[in-house]
C-alpha cells in the first residue's frame, strides 16, 4: 500500500491552528506531522518568512510530506523522522533555538489505524505490531511473549484503565504457557473479550487492552511528559503551546504541566527566597463541537488545551530563523 492510500481528517485544525500561529514571521513546531493537515493549515497563516519544522516518528508518514499528493514542497518547511521529544536537540541540530508556537496532535493516526499491517485495530486481523516507528523497538507481540503475568496487567490497568487487567493477564500467559501465545491482533481482540465481563455500550471489550499496549509499545506518555518540557524551553516569550489530546491519561499529563507552570512556585527549603516566576499562562480548554463531531467519530474525544509562554528574563531573545 501507498501512503496515500489511507485518508485522515484532522480533528480541531482551525481552533488548534488559530491558537497557535500569533506571529506569522515565526518559527513553528508541528510535532505529529501524521498527513500534514495541522501542517498546511500552520503554513497558509505563515508570512514568507516563516517557518515550520514538523515531527513523525512514522517513516510512513515522512514520506508522505516528501511525494505524493501529500507532499508539501514549501521552502518553509521541513519535517524530521523523530518523536517530539527529540524536539530540542533535533532543532539545535537546525539552528533553531527558540520557536513562537509548538502544537502536539496526540494520539494515532487514521492511516495508523486503517493500515491492517500496522496492527493497531481490532477490526483487521493483522500481526500484533502497534509501533509507530516499525523500524525500532519491540512490538506488542513480543512484549505479551516475554512480560510476566504481574507486569502485564499492571500494564493494561495502568495504561488503558481498565478493571479486568487481571484475567485479561491470566488468560494472556495461560495461552502462551500452553504453547499458543497471542501473535495477531484477532487472538488478542478474542481473548479479551472472553475474558472481559461487561463493558459500557457501544465500547468493543478489547478497546482498553489495545489503548494500554499501544501507549507501552511506543512510550507515549513518557515522550508526552519530554516533549512538554521541550517545547517550554523552546518557547519565546508569547509563544503558544497548544495541545490536542484524545484520552484521560494524556490530557491529565497536559493539564498538570500547564497548571504548574502556571503558578509561582515557592522553594519550601528556603521560604524567603523569591518564588520562581511561573513560566506559563493557560489560555483556554476546548472540544470539538457537535458537526464536527457527527463528521468524523474519532473527534468525540478530542480535547484541545492552550497554553503562552510569559515572559520571563531567562526566555528572553528573538527566535531563530
Amino acid at each position: 500500500m501507498t501512503t496515500a492510500a489511507w485518508s485522515h481528517t484532522t480533528v480541531l485544525l482551525t481552533e488548534a491552528v488559530e491558537a497557535l500561529v500569533t506571529q506569522p514571521e515565526g518559527t513553528y513546531v508541528d510535532g505529529t506531522f501524521g498527513r500534514g493537515g495541522h501542517a498546511r493549515a500552520i503554513l497558509a497563516r505563515l508570512a514568507p518568512a516563516g517557518r515550520l519544522v514538523a515531527f513523525d516518528r512514522d517513516p510512513e508518514a515522512v514520506a508522505a510530506a516528501g511525494k505524493g499528493a501529500t507532499a508539501i514542497g514549501d521552502p518553509r518547511f521541513a519535517i524530521v523522522h523523530a518523536s517530539f521529544a527529540e524536539m530540542r536537540e533535533r532543532l539545535a541540530a537546525l539552528g533553531v533555538t527558540r520557536v513562537n508556537g509548538v502544537l502536539l496532535d496526540l494520539g494515532v493516526s487514521s492511516p495508523q489505524i486503517d493500515d491492517p499491517a500496522r496492527g493497531f485495530s481490532f477490526r483487521h486481523d493483522a500481526p500484533l505490531d502497534m509501533r509507530m516507528d516499525p523500524t525500532r523497538g519491540e512490538t506488542a507481540a513480543d512484549f505479551l511473549a516475554r512480560a510476566d503475568e504481574r507486569l502485564i496487567a499492571q500494564v493494561i490497568r495502568d495504561h488503558g484503565e481498565e478493571r479486568f487487567a487481571v484475567p485479561i493477564a491470566k488468560a494472556l500467559v495461560a495461552r502462551r504457557e500452553g504453547g499458543n501465545p497471542v501473535r495477531r491482533t484477532g487472538e488478542l481482540a478474542a481473548l479479551v473479550a472472553r475474558a472481559v465481563k461487561s463493558r459500557e455500550p457501544g465500547q468493543d471489550p478489547a478497546t482498553r487492552t489495545f489503548q494500554a499496549l499501544r501507549i507501552l509499545v511506543n512510550a507515549e506518555l513518557e515522550a508526552l511528559e519530554q516533549g512538554l518540557s521541550a517545547a517550554l524551553e523552546l518557547l519565546a516569550p508569547g509563544g503558544r503551546l497548544v495541545v490536542i489530546s484524545f484520552h484521560s491519561l494524556e490530557d491529565r499529563i497536559v493539564k498538570q504541566f500547564i497548571a504548574r507552570e502556571s503558578r509561582d512556585e515557592v522553594d519550601r527549603r528556603a521560604p524567603f527566597a523569591p518564588s520562581r516566576p511561573l513560566r506559563l499562562r493557560a489560555l483556554a480548554r476546548l472540544r470539538p463541537g457537535a458537526d464536527e463531531v457527527a463528521a468524523n467519530p474519532r473527534a468525540r474525544s478530542a480535547i484541545l488545551r492552550v497554553a503562552e509562554r510569559t515572559a520571563v528574563p531567562h526566555a528572553a531573545g528573538r527566535c531563530a530563523r
